[in-house]
Formats: C-alpha cells, sequence, structure tokens
C-alpha cells in the first residue's frame, strides 16, 4: 500500500477525499464508496496501487477510440475498484468491491507494466476495464514512466472524477473515452450512485485542453436514455463543446442488475445516429451491433470512407498527415 493522493486530514483522524465526484469524508477504519481507498490511523492509503486485476493488448478501436492511432495496439491494464455502482454494470466482478474482503490483484511494479507493453509491441497504454479514477496511484506513476519510454496514455473512464484530477490528468494523459451514460441526473443518481454535472465537468475540462483527444461513449438503454428529447440534448451538447468529438452510441444487453430490459434495437440505434448528425457531430458510430456502414469514418465534406474497419480491425485507411486522401478535407483525430 502506499499512501493516497487527494485526500486531506481531519482532528477526529477521518480524512476526506478529493479523488472524485462524491468527495468521501472516512473515519479511521473505513474505506471510501469505492472500496479501495482506506483510512488508516488517519491516514488515507490506496489499496490497488500495486495489484493488477487484469491487462490484455487491445486493438485501440476497442476502448473505443477510433480516431486516436487506429490499427495500433493499445496495452491494457486494471486494477479493481469503482466510484459508481451502475445497476448495469460490464465489468462487475472487477468493479465492484466489497468491504469485507481485501482488495484482489497480481502485485506488480509499475516498471514491471512498462516492460510488459514494451514486449506487446504497443503503441499505447490504456487505463481502462474498471475504473481507473480509483486506482489513480497507478494510472500517474506508470503513465509518467511510460510518457518518458515514448508510450501513449490513454483513459477509460466514467468522468466522475474531481476538477483537480481531470486537471493533473493533462499532465500526462493524451486521450480518453468518457463515458456519458444519460442527460438526465435522477437517472445518474438512481443507478449510477453519480451525478451528471460532475462528468459534464471533466468532459468540459478535457474538450477545451490543448492537444488532448476526446472521445464519447453512450450506452443506449431501452425505456431509460433513449427519448428523442435526451439524445437531443446529449449530441447537441457534445456539438456544443466540439462538433469533432466522435460518439460512440453502443447497443446495450441485459446484465448485471438489469436483466429486466431488452436489447436496443437497431431502429432506436439509427434513430440515435441520425439525431448526433442532426446536431452536428461530424463523426458519429454505433457499436455492439454488426453494421460495417456504422463503423467506418467518413469524411465529413466528401462523405467518402476514410478508415474502413470490420469490428475492431482495420481494412483501410485513406487519410495523409491527417486529411482525406480524395478531397483533402482535415479529419480531426492522432494520426501519428
Amino acid at each position: 500500500m502506499i499512501e493516497a493522493l487527494f485526500y486531506t486530514k481531519n482532528n477526529d483522524k477521518s480524512v476526506t477525499c478529493s479523488l472524485c465526484g462524491h468527495g468521501c469524508i472516512i473515519k479511521e477504519g473505513k474505506r471510501g464508496i469505492c472500496e479501495v481507498r482506506e483510512n488508516i490511523n488517519g491516514v488515507l492509503y490506496s489499496l490497488n496501487s500495486d495489484l493488477l486485476i487484469s491487462s490484455a493488448s487491445d486493438p485501440i478501436e476497442k476502448k473505443p477510440l477510433y480516431h486516436f492511432l487506429p490499427g495500433s495496439t493499445a496495452f491494457s491494464i486494471a486494477a479493481m475498484g469503482c466510484n459508481l455502482k451502475c445497476s448495469f454494470c460490464q465489468n462487475s466482478s472487477i468493479s465492484q468491491v466489497s468491504s469485507k474482503e481485501p482488495v484482489e490483484g497480481q502485485k506488480i511494479s509499475w516498471s514491471d507494466i512498462i516492460l510488459a507493453a514494451k514486449r506487446s509491441n504497443a503503441s499505447s497504454i490504456a487505463y481502462t476495464y474498471s475504473e481507473p479514477t480509483v486506482f489513480y496511484e497507478m494510472v500517474k506513476g506508470v503513465g509518467m514512466i511510460a510518457r518518458q519510454e515514448g508510450f501513449k496514455n490513454i483513459l477509460v473512464t466514467n468522468g466522475f472524477m474531481s476538477d483537480v484530477v481531470a486537471h493533473e490528468m493533462l499532465s500526462f494523459i493524451d486521450g480518453a473515452n468518457v463515458d456519458l451514460k444519460f442527460f438526465n441526473n435522477e437517472n445518474y443518481k438512481k443507478l449510477t450512485n453519480g451525478d451528471l454535472e460532475k462528468v459534464k465537468s471533466s468532459i468540459e475540462i478535457f474538450a477545451h485542453a490543448d492537444s488532448f483527444h476526446l472521445e464519447i461513449t453512450t450506452l443506449l438503454i431501452p425505456g431509460i436514455n433513449d427519448t428523442v428529447d435526451e439524445l437531443v440534448n446529449m449530441a447537441s451538447w457534445i456539438a456544443s463543446l466540439d462538433i469533432n468529438i466522435p460518439w460512440h452510441i453502443s447497443r446495450f444487453f441485459p446484465q448485471y442488475k438489469m436483466l429486466d430490459k431488452s436489447s436496443t434495437t437497431k431502429d432506436t440505434l439509427e434513430l440515435a445516429y441520425r439525431i448526433g448528425k442532426e446536431q452536428g457531430l461530424k463523426y458519429v458510430y454505433l457499436g455492439n451491433v454488426h453494421d460495417r456502414d456504422r463503423e467506418h469514418t467518413y469524411c465529413h465534406k466528401c462523405e467518402k470512407a476514410v478508415i474502413k474497419r470490420t469490428g475492431y480491425w482495420i481494412d483501410d485507411i485513406n487519410i495523409n498527415d491527417g486529411f482525406c486522401k480524395y478531397c483533402g478535407t482535415e479529419v480531426s483525430g492522432v494520426w501519428k
């Protein structure tokens, strides 16, 4: 264990954690909502800073990041824990930790993670699978070494972090995909124990930063976040930040505690796709559905496919130094 970052000590031996949007006040001997930061004798410790629960070499498209070094490999790592309690979590076995049990994972040094990334011939290291905010000490420790070794750092996050953490991440993270789950705060609180405005704040910080690449993902859940009004409001807000932000709309499948909902229909996904385009977004994608036309990247001017994909795999790239090979229009992204 190492002492946690982003907290203050209180007179009664409790501590106030400022890592994420919860701002937990943690009494001595207790853990925060994430269950991976514990107050021991008035000092807050990170319980997962050197415990790797998952690692893999992934195509970067799996994150999903479609406009960041397409076709490259991202060495992906995770520690246990999450600061949200999503009833539809896809990785609940590693994200949801019990306070009655020790935090699991393989003990590993940050330098050994870098060595593993080198062996995988990766171009980047992705902090993903669970919620990177709650293993921030590992993210920062590995990320700073990775920068020195020539790797890019990418974050796949729910965005529920404090503003000070989001700003610090800009110093060593090169890009992120942020999960914008709903555009309705009641659902954020009821279904995730989160807060829409805090997620929006992180997205705004990333969107307005220089030399930082941002993409956004929304899981479309039938009867929850698929109304026309919510989709229009969400898409128009993203467009107000930057019409070049890629928006990934993913199909929902019943899982974890949300087994009473059916899978998202193709018609609903197409509706969301059209709304994204109508609100001015240049790059809209559908995920978790077999439709190559909605996986390709199109030049927003000549409308030709500049990146063709089959699932997570690149079939063809027609971009030269960031410009459409056919008409010369700039295609937003990180290409080298």
